[in-house]
């Protein structure tokens, strides 16, 4: 008897510390949903945002919506001197870095009376290409038409923008623009303001 007592007394800390984790779990969901429900019905939007705080914001979207996509694809190159052609095939591997290059500022407007944001940001474009890997299958030497170090340069330019026109025909940089969007609006929703982002 003693022994199963002696269980039941060893027994009863952890019970007290499971029940009281149970119960602060439960009022933070309490919590929370109280607070949410005061944001959504707009109680706590008593906020005023400042035009640092919406340029900051702005920042840390355009280093989000940034994307790097890794693309192979197949070059070939020909090149002809009196005659004698010389031909290479290369599969080439490398990374498009996508995004909103901010170096020019992003203009704001705040309109308090209205609760209105409008935003200015340029068009997402291609901030890098780096080239990864270049592999070459097949490669043909003219006759007086050797390869030279201009050749390799000149492949290596045409890899960069064929990586880049890839990139833009996968619509990436729409992509970063759609999610800059979203991501703003969603950003100023919980202060009470509407936000308009515009593209130039």
């Amino acid at each position: 008897m003693s022994d199963s007592r002696n269980r039941r007394d060893r027994r009863r800390p952890y019970l007290w510390v499971i029940g009281g984790t149970v119960v602060v779990g439960f009022l933070s969901i309490i919590g929370l949903t109280w607070l949410t429900s005061r944001l959504s019905s707009g109680q706590l939007n008593n906020t005023t945002v400042s035009h640092s705080l919406v340029v900051e914001r702005v920042q840390k979207v355009a280093k989000l919506v940034s994307s790097e996509t890794t693309l192979r694809d197949v070059i070939i190159y020909e090149d002809t001197w009196y005659g004698s052609t010389k031909r290479s095939l290369v599969v080439v591997t490398g990374k498009v870095l996508a995004g909103i290059d901010l170096k020019g500022g992003s203009p704001v407007q705040i309109d308090e009376k209205a609760k209105r944001i409008t935003i200015t940001l340029p068009q997402p474009g291609i901030l890098a290409v780096e080239i990864t890997e270049m592999q070459t299958y097949d490669e043909q030497r003219g006759l007086w038409n050797s390869f030279n170090a201009a050749d390799r340069d000149a492949l290596f330019q045409r890899a960069r923008e064929k990586l880049e026109k890839t990139s833009v025909e996968l619509k990436t940089t729409e992509t970063a623009q759609q999610s800059a969007r979203e991501l703003l609006e969603s950003m100023f929703t919980s202060n009470g303001y509407k936000v308009d982002v515009v593209f130039q």
